[in-house]
């Protein structure tokens, strides 16, 4: 399977053509450079772009007015580490058998399997690969191939080993990516083995920024592939001071947030966005790059920073750790040579569609016998609808903190199919066109189209070769609750 990328093709969007210039000389395209920026827990409603009135973000309004703004964009998980995955193997998780976080502390171990959980719980334990896979070719050696200079900078967490880390999936240079899922400090001296002290008490969302510009600078004369991946916004919530005070006495006319210290560390990343987006033009590469701007999962609504939530998804139900819209839909803006103001596109899409979205916007290729399931957005980019049926969940874990019990979901068109692993398995159907805030569970009212999205998503799972909790031989429904397996920290 061969890609070619329209905007090479496309005089339309011929940004490396000027008339006047080719008649004077033959004039060499070259590859566009790609950076994708991916921001920690930032839910969908955490910008302005998207609705906040309370987060302050120009410099992704910038960006957004010269992209395409996708609003029913997703995360492969509500977890991060495996989104993460899913988005550099362009890979449901299901597939992948990584379904859920890990922390630091867990080595790799066996390969995923089903196991016997305590007598309290219904379902059998579902364990997670812990490690993105060395065979898996990731977006990053797809893009080396093809003669990309690539760069890693921020927040890894696809494994504990080293022989796991960026430097070892496909990238040139890794700043910061280890296999831990905070930076460890949010101010230098960081405590990170990939990301030396610098300068004591220096910001880490600004050392990445800075970073970032060192290797775009670097790599200024040859195509570069950058992932930008901030630890930003995620616990522990490292934010300045001088920058907090202006959002305390601030309040949220829509009255859903007000988070000073969550206001502070989007600014900030916004601020570091902002400086990216102005070294593109210092250089006169911003016509010559995709920008693809996104976050591995939904906000975080369950955990307090300074005695109340550290964001709100509203009118979106719920928050990361789970599977409602709240901790699954997510900002997504790609901006691509040739886009010159903003569009919305309301196509469903998902976070795994930019590995063969970048593909074919670089006219790279598939390996032999390579499984992508994303589909590639370029037809959504040109304001085209996409040949896609339905979009698909598998997490299959508890997070009690979140009020999650293990779930799978499918998404076709209008309607949400959620279900609830047993016994006795649960559903419960939501039409999102009339219900983004899953409020009215339609799945009593219409068992058909219960039993046809439930198809759908069983064939799913059974060609992703997933585990699916089977119900626990040891269940005992009288037995004390203390047994309950416990999930690792978010």
């Amino acid at each position: 399977m061969r890609f070619v990328a329209p905007w090479i093709l496309s005089v339309a969007l011929a940004v490396c053509f000027i008339p006047s210039a080719l008649e004077a000389k033959p004039t060499t395209v070259s590859k566009p450079n790609v950076i994708l920026f991916l921001a920690d827990d930032l839910g969908y409603m955490d910008s302005s772009v998207y609705g906040s009135e309370y987060y302050e973000t120009p410099n992704l309004e910038r960006l957004a007015d010269h992209s395409v703004v996708f609003t029913n964009a997703y995360a492969p998980s509500p977890q991060c580490s495996p989104s993460r995955a899913g988005i550099l193997a362009g890979k449901y998780p299901a597939r992948l058998r990584l379904t859920r976080v890990f922390t630091n502390r867990e080595a790799l171990g066996r390969a995923p399997r089903l196991v016997e959980g305590p007598p309290s719980q219904p379902w059998m334990t579902v364990e997670s690969r812990r490690a993105l896979p060395l065979a898996e070719r990731t977006l990053a050696e797809a893009l080396k191939e093809q003669g990309y200079a690539t760069g890693f900078v921020g927040k890894w967490h696809l494994g504990r080993e080293p022989e796991y880390w960026p430097e070892h999936q496909g990238f040139d240079v890794n700043v910061g990516g280890f296999g831990g899922a905070t930076p460890g400090s949010y101010f230098d001296p960081y405590k990170n083995p990939r990301l030396g002290s610098r300068k004591p008490g220096e910001y880490v969302t600004d050392r990445l920024t800075s970073e970032a510009l060192a290797f775009v600078e670097e790599n200024r004369s040859r195509p570069f592939f950058l992932l930008l991946s901030h630890f930003a916004v995620h616990a522990p919530w490292g934010h300045k001071e001088a920058i907090t005070r202006r959002f305390r006495d601030k309040s949220d006319p829509r009255g859903q947030q007000g988070n000073p210290v969550m206001a502070s560390m989007i600014f900030s990343l916004d601020q570091g966005l902002g400086r990216l987006l102005d070294k593109l033009e210092e250089l006169d590469l911003a016509e010559r790059t995709i920008f693809v701007f996104t976050s591995d999962n939904g906000g975080n609504v369950r955990s307090q920073v300074e005695d109340r939530p550290a964001t709100s998804n509203a009118p979106l139900r719920d928050g990361k750790g789970t599977i409602y819209e709240g901790g699954l839909r997510v900002p997504l803006i790609v901006r691509v040579p040739g886009i010159h103001s903003r569009r919305r596109s309301a196509e469903t899409v998902m976070a795994i569609d930019l590995y063969p979205t970048i593909l074919e916007l670089t006219g790279g290729t598939l390996g032999t016998g390579q499984i992508v399931d994303g589909v590639s957005l370029v037809p959504a980019l040109h304001g085209g609808q996409l040949e896609r049926d339905a979009i698909f969940w598998h997490f299959p874990h508890a997070t009690p903190k979140k009020g999650n019990t293990p779930s799978s979901a499918v998404r076709r068109g209008r309607w949400k199919l959620i279900r609830y692993y047993g016994p006795p398995d649960r559903y419960e159907l939501y039409d999102l066109e009339k219900d983004e805030g899953e409020l009215v569970d339609l799945a009593a009212r219409q068992p058909e189209l219960v039993a046809e999205l439930d198809f759908l998503l069983r064939r799913h799972l059974e060609k992703a070769d997933a585990l699916v909790p089977l119900p626990n031989p040891a269940y005992r429904p009288a037995s004390d609750a203390q047994g309950r397996r416990r999930e690792p920290a978010e």
